[in-house]
């Protein structure tokens, strides 16, 4: 796989596992935190850029790095729930759908948000290799993300369309409630089982 210069906006917990994880494959790597100046920065220099920031963020990074975005692949990696911890977004919609209107010349991708961030940097849960979902409209930047999804260690499935994000943020709000709500811990993740 090509190395390639990957900008990640958002330094907390999920931005920082899959900067280590992707530097480890030898990608060069910038994450920037809330810096209006760096986030512009970032996304201008990086081919495929993640957004690993709270989902109430998206409109600021929007805004603030769009033009930058144009022509990118642009990784929406946020849980789109509500500050009442209710899905913010579903059924007709889903945050990566409406990312992708905010951001009409980017080629938007969801992807690794069913996945509790430290099991990012490797993609596995003890030996096993957990399941990343990559779902967009643009071929190109699927392939692109999936290839990134697979060299850090996950099973990267083609989950189709990017519609289908309102399917995989509901399993991402699953997944939070199965380790927080009901006790599980985040020692837990989703695996799809295929011959």
């Amino acid at each position: 796989m090509a190395t390639r210069r990957i900008g990640i906006i958002g330094k907390g917990n999920v931005g920082n596992a899959l900067a280590k994880g992707l530097s480890r494959l030898g990608h060069e790597v910038r994450a920037v935190g809330k810096d209006k100046a760096a986030m512009r920065e970032a996304a201008a220099w990086g081919e495929v850029v993640l957004l690993a920031v709270p989902f109430g963020a998206l409109d600021e990074v929007a805004r603030d790095a769009g033009e930058a975005l144009a022509g990118k692949t642009v990784v929406d990696v946020t849980n789109a729930i509500d500050a009442s911890m209710n899905l913010a977004v579903g059924f007709t919609t889903s945050g990566a759908e409406e990312l992708q209107k905010k951001l009409p010349k980017a080629r938007v991708v969801k992807a690794f948000n069913t996945v509790f961030a430290q099991h990012m940097e490797s993609g596995r849960l003890g030996d096993k290799p957990l399941t990343a979902f990559v779902a967009a409209d643009d071929a190109g930047a699927k392939k692109t993300v999936m290839e990134l999804a697979q060299g850090i260690g996950f099973d990267a499935v083609d989950a189709g369309p990017l519609k289908n994000a309102r399917l995989l943020e509901p399993l991402a709000f699953l997944n939070i409630q199965l380790g927080y709500a009901l006790g599980l811990s985040t020692q837990i993740g989703f695996k799809l089982l295929h011959g």
